[in-house]
């Protein structure tokens, strides 16, 4: 409960900003190539459930064709839809990384439950409502259990379960085996069929 408090906010704003000042030269660098790859801005934007299911704007690069989507689905590594150079930067996780900003706005936490669109809330089940006991995450606890592969009620447990046993340790694990997914690839690490 003290990690939570009174620790948790003070580490996510200390590794956001060292995060923001390495990355930024290689952020333009990566602006410049979804420019050359495809058509469209080099950010998208798209509201989610924050703690106590506020609202805010999750910032991510645009690894899609740009075009209006009307409703929500589950992408995967193969749909058409994902840009040359989106695929890249899904595959290594480097889509999310502009949502450090979210984390200096206090929006998000380095690790917490993935914020989720507000349609697909009731998706979770019995674990809809603990999920918002906390920030969302730039990585989360399902995210290194299996993600995209994962059912909706398998990314509920996990994110319950984090929620209910939040601990610097459990952070820093998490964090270590986000990194872990990245080089190895969910594909290779999770042998679960896609859901």
């Amino acid at each position: 409960m003290f990690y939570r408090k009174f620790i948790k906010r003070g580490l996510d704003i200390f590794l956001s900003f060292v995060a923001f000042i390495i990355l930024f030269p290689i952020f333009i660098i990566i602006g410049l190539f979804i420019k050359i790859d495809s058509h469209g801005p080099i950010f998208y934007y798209q509201e989610r459930l924050g703690k106590d299911e506020c609202l805010f704007m999750l910032i991510k690069f645009r690894t899609m064709s740009h075009k209006e989507r009307k409703s929500h689905r589950q992408i995967f590594s193969g749909d058409p839809e994902i840009t040359s150079f989106g695929r890249i930067l899904r595959r290594l996780k480097i889509d999310e990384l502009p949502q450090i900003i979210n984390v200096i706005k206090g929006e998000m936490s380095i690790v917490g439950p993935r914020p989720c669109l507000p349609e697909i809330k009731m998706k979770f089940g019995k674990y809809a409502d603990i999920r918002f006991e906390v920030k969302p995450g730039l990585s989360s606890l399902a995210a290194t259990k299996g993600s995209v592969h994962l059912t909706w009620d398998e990314k509920g447990y996990y994110d319950a379960h984090y929620v209910q046993n939040l601990s610097f340790m459990m952070d820093i694990k998490i964090i270590f085996n986000t990194f872990k997914v990245i080089v190895i690839g969910e594909d290779r690490l999770f042998k679960y069929s896609s859901k």
